[in-house]
């Protein structure tokens, strides 16, 4: 016999009743983790978890990195599919997993993703300048403390040297988060705010906004708002969400495999700030302009697949 206790709930209900869920399920995996973690890493390890400051240590990396996965299963993986069953009853439609993608579009979000990258270097680097006026300074300390703080475990994960530890780097920070991301925010949340709305450009924005926020990491915050609104509408335009968890994976993969270059000396550092200097703006305009023919020719190739605005 369904289960059909939460089907009738109403958006705001339904988004009071996700977070309660999101929450639980955080907890629950955490405290797993912990339990499995005292055998492997030892208690001390454990136990000692908030101190962690020496990100140099393999020990306390493989221990982090064990977390960080973790944590993606508990935050963002798990919550969607109880959320699919207990909304919906049929969690692969509510997630709109079940409609393939035309073979034709993954080669233009292969090329949206590349081509991305100049232009949201640029917003980055105007985000990453921003100034608070003096009043704000006491915050403006504490989000600059918390990216310092980000960027040195990011650092320290994306600091390899082997095929192996790439290849699980693109599990961790690619795969995992393309997966539960944009099922909990495109698949949950933003389908929670366009009903809430009754508009699918509130829904999209308003979970790109959430999507940031919820990273901490305040001066990447509007080209992640930006990356979170493309993936939103590929989901609106297409119908599917494997188009948007696609475009997802391929912007941290490639994110990844370009620091692991950088890092052993394969490509210059360059690389990674094109479109942000003034002697390469040129490039971020091309960017935007090359972005924009593909997001419109992909919206083309999707007529007649749209979403719906339903319950």
């Amino acid at each position: 016999m369904a289960f059909d206790a939460f089907r009738d709930l109403r958006p705001f209900s339904q988004l009071i009743f996700a977070t309660f869920v999101i929450l639980v399920s955080f907890l629950l995996i955490l405290v797993i983790s912990f339990i499995v973690a005292i055998p492997i890493f030892g208690s001390e390890a454990v136990l000692n978890f908030g101190l962690i400051s020496d990100f140099e240590d393999p020990e306390t990396l493989a221990f982090l990195k064990y977390f960080q996965t973790m944590q993606s299963i508990g935050l963002f993986i798990l919550p969607p599919f109880i959320l699919g069953y207990l909304f919906y009853g049929n969690t692969k439609e509510y997630l709109h997993l079940n409609k393939p993608i035309k073979s034709s579009l993954v080669l233009l979000i292969i090329a949206l993703m590349f081509f991305a990258g100049p232009f949201i270097n640029l917003i980055g680097e105007l985000n990453n300048n921003m100034v608070f006026p003096d009043w704000l300074a006491g915050i403006e300390d504490w989000m600059k403390d918390a990216e310092e703080n980000a960027a040195k475990i990011t650092e320290a994960f994306v600091n390899v040297q082997t095929i192996p530890a790439l290849a699980f780097n693109v599990f961790m920070i690619a795969f995992l988060p393309a997966i539960g991301e944009e099922l909990l925010f495109r698949g949950v949340i933003q389908r929670i705010f366009t009903n809430m709305t009754r508009n699918h450009h509130w829904g999209i924005w308003i979970s790109a906004f959430l999507f940031s926020a919820l990273h901490m990491q305040f001066y990447g915050f509007v080209p992640r708002v930006l990356l979170g609104a493309i993936f939103g509408y590929m989901l609106v335009w297409s119908g599917s969400m494997w188009l948007p968890i696609l475009s997802h994976f391929l912007n941290n993969a490639i994110a990844v495999v370009g620091m692991f270059l950088i890092h052993n000396n394969y490509i210059s550092p360059e690389f990674e700030e094109f479109g942000s200097k003034s002697d390469t703006y040129y490039g971020a305009a091309l960017s935007l302009v090359i972005v924009l023919i593909i997001m419109r020719t992909i919206k083309t190739q999707n007529a007649g697949r749209e979403l719906l605005i339903k319950n």
